[in-house]
């Protein structure tokens, strides 16, 4: 399934401030760690200084071992860590908690202050349930190293307040992803609707509704699109009103020249020429030709009102059953001569109905002659009219060829031929919905190759009318 462009937009926005969020954490928790760690350090070191500071002053004079031996608190009186004493070359000689050292694996600050240089280390002891923090110091008289100090803190305390503070962090940044997640849909949609509105402008001309304009106003890509969409819509109008307006120009001036034709035809057809018979042959041909281009023309008369809004209908009451008995005579010669069996079915009880009739009659006679002629011989035709709820359904029903489904969302646009090699202009079924719709009705194409074809013609009417 395809995702929309907001669902879209919302992720990307969402993965880049997500991905930003925990960036910023990582940062900032291992900021207030490292903040941390490097406070208690500083005391240490700082009471390590104290210490050493002591002892120089006033212990000078004394080894280590013999301070050590006489349990003097020079060394852990200004600390409540862990106190350790080591010999210069690392080994321990006094612990305040009593524990040992592996002397075979000596710690790394310890080596740094055997080097001469103050060191830390953060790490795990067997005596300590938590983690915990050492730093070490050389004892240094008149350059010389003569033993070193170690202090070593728990980091337990430290590490829970760390874990508050990155619960805290963790929080914030919770919140920020879903305030920002909000926010992030107001934006897409802020990108979105627009898109929408001249989507959904864009579809309506698509459909023909060249009418309908976009009213996106933004000095943007998507304010720039809905514009050229109107300027599209006008432009079309105008290549749509030049058409019609030739369409209307061409069929008014071959009406006189086809009537010229025709009206020739018939006169040198009565004639002494009755020996002839090519030219009775042609004259015929010449006749017939110039009634189905005269029919052509009407239709291209018709549709060029209907596109221009000069058609108006003529509504009066008639009664429908006279009207489509009138169109079975009609057209009854025409299906014997094709072979086809010609069905009118009408409902008994269907009374008046106010219409156009002689647009109605259009309508089903075209349509009837569509079914006639992409039905073979022996098929047949069906012609119905009964009264469904509150509308009048008018149906014409064949077993001909049938329409492809490609075509058949399109029979009824304005020019559209189909494959089929019987289609004509193309205009006929397009005045057929054009006269369905001034009744404020409905007409459905139904279809299935080599099986046939069922118009569906629903017209609203007034309940006491009927």
């Amino acid at each position: 399934m395809r995702k929309s462009i907001k669902t879209r937009l919302v992720i990307n926005f969402m993965l880049i401030i997500v991905i930003t969020v925990v960036i910023l954490e990582v940062v900032l928790i291992n900021g207030v760690k490292e903040y941390y760690y490097k406070n208690v350090e500083a005391i240490l070191t700082n009471e390590i200084e104290l210490s050493i500071d002591y002892y120089l002053r006033y212990f000078s004079s004394e080894t280590l071992e013999d301070i050590v031996i006489d349990d003097i608190d020079v060394f852990w009186q200004h600390t409540n860590a862990q106190v350790q004493i080591l010999d210069p070359k690392g080994k321990l000689l006094m612990d305040s908690l009593g524990a040992k050292n592996d002397e075979s694996n000596l710690f790394p600050d310890i080596q740094m202050a055997i080097a001469g240089e103050n060191g830390s280390w953060v790490g795990n002891v067997d005596y300590y349930d938590s983690p915990v923090m050492s730093v070490s110091a050389p004892i240094k008289y008149e350059d010389r190293v003569v033993g070193i100090i170690r202090f070593i803190s728990s980091l337990k305390e430290v590490n829970e307040t760390i874990l508050t503070l990155a619960l805290v962090l963790l929080g914030m940044g919770l919140m920020v992803i879903f305030i920002s997640g909000v926010v992030s849909i107001f934006l897409a949609n802020s990108i979105v609707k627009p898109l929408k509105e001249v989507t959904q402008v864009a579809e309506k001309m698509a459909n023909g509704q060249l009418k309908v304009r976009s009213n996106v106003k933004l000095k943007d890509e998507i304010g720039k699109l809905s514009d050229t969409l109107n300027y599209m819509a006008e432009e079309l109008i105008k290549k749509e009103q030049i058409k019609n307006d030739f369409i209307s120009s061409i069929s008014h001036e071959l009406r006189t020249p086809l009537t010229s034709i025709k009206g020739w035809a018939v006169t040198l057809k009565s004639e002494d020429i009755q020996d002839n018979e090519i030219i009775i042959d042609g004259l015929n041909i010449i006749e017939k030709e110039s009634d189905r281009l005269t029919a052509m023309v009407e239709e291209l008369l018709d549709f060029s009102r209907f596109v221009s809004g000069r058609i108006k209908l003529e509504k009066d009451e008639f009664e429908i059953r006279k009207t489509i008995e009138m169109i079975g005579k009609q057209l009854r010669p025409r299906a014997n001569n094709n072979k086809i069996d010609f069905i009118v079915n009408v409902q008994n009880n269907l009374g008046t109905f106010i219409g156009d009739e002689n647009r109605i009659k259009q309508v089903l006679i075209n349509l009837l002659d569509n079914a006639f002629k992409f039905t073979s011989e022996g098929g047949m035709v069906e012609l119905k009219a009964y009264k469904e709820n509150e509308s009048l359904v008018l149906e014409v029903k064949d077993n001909g060829v049938g329409i492809q489904e490609e075509d058949l969302s399109r029979v009824k646009e304005k020019f559209y031929k189909g494959k089929n090699s019987k289609s004509h202009s193309g205009i006929g079924l397009s005045i057929c919905d054009e006269i369905v719709k001034l009744h404020n009705g409905t007409m459905d194409i139904f279809s299935v190759v080599n099986e046939g074809t069922q118009v569906v013609i629903k017209l609203p009417i007034e309940e006491d009318k009927i």
